[in-house]
């Protein structure tokens, strides 16, 4: 067991939503993944780690399989207390951010002597293998609005962005299970996710990363009722406006939740969450 070389880290972590990805296969963890696009939020997770045991999250006793994972690969024993305002299991990738926000950290308290891309690859591992994500660490640790064109962790695969900085809404109707989705046959949604991801890399913009995340749902068959009509208000709403300002909506993979940007959501009359794009990707805090 590692001993710990500081007495606590705390690292910040963006919340990332997915528009559209494609589930990769490959004959190792590092090589696997997905490809895709999202965006990185300024509403994230904050993770502090100290030496000890278990997993805290908003002062709740929780279990998650990739974090236990992390901690064994880096082979210490590691206290893990993390907040956010975000909701677990709606396509904000948490999971992720909780795997990647725990290495960093542990990294850190213990004096590993590990590299930026070994952590971002063991907590990429650890959420591929749990079945809990494909691409959102690669994408959380960038930050901005992140084009995953090849998949798997930094030593394999290749990311891009669209260059732009929005802001963004966002509310959620519920949990969507990303074991169960993963876990089942997911051709048509790889199908829908390649040629999604074929449309934005013709024109990297994000009103064309906007349509292709719609087309994506759609076609991977994955709109629930409530996701349609608030999709579907909000273009009312931004038809109606009469001024400049582009406002569409999209649904985030994999939850029941919409997000939109500028200000879609609330002129369509949602009580949204209002964040921004976070540009600087995973980071350790201040002590």
């Amino acid at each position: 067991m590692q001993q710990a070389d500081y007495s606590s880290a705390t690292v910040f972590v963006p919340g990332h939503i997915t528009g559209f990805f494609s589930a990769q296969t490959a004959a190792t963890c590092a090589q696997a993944g997905s490809r895709g696009a999202g965006i990185a939020l300024t509403d994230g997770v904050e993770v502090t780690v100290t030496p000890g045991s278990g997993l805290q999250l908003n002062g709740e006793e929780i279990e998650m399989l990739p974090v236990g994972d992390v901690c064994t690969r880096l082979g210490v024993d590691a206290a893990v207390d993390a907040t956010t305002s975000l909701p677990l299991g709606a396509g904000f990738g948490v999971s992720g951010a909780l795997a990647l926000g725990t290495a960093l950290a542990a990294n850190a308290v213990f004096d590993c002597g590990k590299s930026e891309n070994e952590l971002i690859t063991m907590a990429h591992c650890a959420e591929v293998e749990a079945g809990t994500g494909l691409g959102d660490v690669v994408a959380q640790a960038r930050g901005g609005l992140p084009i995953r064109i090849d998949p798997g962790s930094p030593s394999h695969g290749r990311v891009d962005g669209v260059a732009a900085r929005p802001r963004i809404e966002y509310i959620s109707f519920g949990e969507v299970s990303t074991e169960t989705v993963l876990a089942g046959d997911t051709d048509d949604l790889t199908r829908a996710g390649e040629s999604a991801l074929s449309h934005l890399l013709e024109r990297p913009t994000l009103s064309r990363f906007m349509t292709a995340s719609r087309e994506f749902a759609d076609d991977a068959g994955l709109v629930t009722e409530e996701v349609a009509t608030a999709i579907d208000a909000v273009a009312k709403a931004d038809g109606d406006s009469g001024d400049d300002i582009d406002s569409s909506a999209a649904m985030a993979m994999l939850g029941n939740t919409v997000f939109a940007t500028g200000t879609g959501l609330s002129a369509a009359g949602y009580d949204a969450q209002q964040c921004r794009v976070d540009a600087g990707g995973a980071r350790l805090c201040d002590s």
